[in-house]
């Protein structure tokens, strides 16, 4: 008897975390599942969400791959941006990290700085830089003509490399204080015998940063290189908002000038929501996006694999 009940108590008892999951799994299926596998059969129609649906198979890959000039450049200034972001950010976040590590006053408050523009809005950010790098009244315009650089303001948003330059210095400042918090993170499990052994060998600060704290932060330096390449490949918030933002209100400016800040999911938003309502076609810009950040993570992954191997040897 007494293990029949034991047995009984088990089979109840195993119904119970199941139950508790099903809400998690219920949402998951809901909200994340079903509208994935649903845009990817969206993918093979013609559909622009309001009438019938007109199946064209794999037509509109083709398109966008052949016959759609706009997603390539798209898809070259998404690896342009990406290419200059992120290896700045991982470098000054690495930087700011060590130096603040071993600061010892004011040093909470440097990192709250720091941190500060990762938790503001992208709209602000969006806000603020169109705002500075505006033509009439910016102040990156008043402070180069006050001190004899320009002779007259310019059109940064206009210039096709500045306007490049100036979302990549977005992107940094927007996401170094995040890089410089994982930095620190990880800086504060290191065994602090091997910066002892190091001193005691005699090697200064840069040799040890440079022979001791950047080997032992290779695996936090792959994560952030991966979460980089597959955040600068989903692009959107920092050229659209300083697109649409204060300085370029009314001047229904889509892409920047010359299409040159033109990203694939601002390609993606402009075909299936925007300009157009081609959901079917947008849905294929999404995978065929979701194939290229696999391909560029799988990238990332083997070099950075390939230089901790050569470092071991």
């Amino acid at each position: 008897m007494h293990k029949k009940s034991k047995s009984r108590l088990g089979r109840k008892a195993g119904k119970w975390p199941y139950l508790f999951c099903l809400p998690f799994l219920l949402s998951y299926f809901l909200f994340s599942l079903f509208p994935m596998l649903y845009s990817f059969e969206l993918s093979f129609f013609d559909w622009n969400g309001i009438g019938q649906k007109v199946f064209v198979g794999i037509r509109n890959y083709v398109t966008l791959l052949t016959k759609d000039p706009l997603f390539l450049k798209s898809l070259k200034n998404t690896v342009i941006l990406m290419g200059f972001s992120t290896p700045i950010t991982v470098i000054l976040g690495m930087l700011v990290a060590y130096f603040l590590f071993d600061i010892g006053r004011g040093r909470r408050f440097y990192q709250t700085v720091n941190f500060f523009p990762y938790i503001t809005t992208p709209v602000a950010i969006g806000f603020i830089f169109s705002y500075l790098f505006d033509w009439q009244s910016g102040y990156i315009n008043k402070l180069l003509v006050a001190v004899g650089v320009l002779d007259e303001p310019y059109f940064w948003l206009q210039d096709e490399i500045a306007a490049k330059v100036i979302i990549v210095i977005m992107v940094v400042w927007r996401y170094l204080g995040y890089y410089m918090t994982i930095y620190l993170a990880a800086m504060t499990a290191l065994p602090g015998e091997v910066y002892e052994a190091a001193a005691v060998d005699g090697a200064g600060k840069f040799t040890i940063f440079c022979k001791v704290t950047v080997p032992m932060l290779k695996n936090t330096t792959m994560f952030l290189i991966v979460t980089s390449i597959i955040g600068g490949l989903q692009m959107f918030e920092e050229p659209k908002l300083l697109f649409s933002g204060w300085a370029s209100v009314g001047t229904g400016q889509s892409g920047g000038p010359g299409q040159t800040a033109l990203t694939m999911v601002w390609k993606f938003y402009n075909d299936a929501f925007n300009l157009d309502s081609r959901l079917g076609y947008g849905s294929a810009i999404a995978y065929t996006l979701f194939v290229i950040i696999i391909g560029f993570s799988l990238i990332g992954f083997k070099l950075t694999n390939r230089k901790e191997e050569k470092h071991e040897r």
